[in-house]
């Protein structure tokens, strides 16, 4: 019985294609909102990111 092969590593393209989307949308909110809203959205995910990377790191540890 034949197995499949591994399956691609699609890591690359989706960072690419999320970093798209993130500018797309932060372009939008900056054209309805002004450079203010950008930068505190900008914040917040910089906030939640460190959040989780802590979460992580405190998960691995015990």
């Amino acid at each position: 019985m034949d197995h499949p092969g591994r399956a691609p590593d699609y890591t690359n393209a989706a960072l690419a294609m999320g970093l798209v989307n993130l500018l797309w949308i932060l372009g939008v909110i900056w054209v309805l909102f002004g450079l203010p809203a950008v930068l505190l959205i900008g914040w917040g995910l910089n906030r939640l990111i460190d959040r989780l990377a802590a979460r992580r790191r405190s998960a691995l540890s015990s």
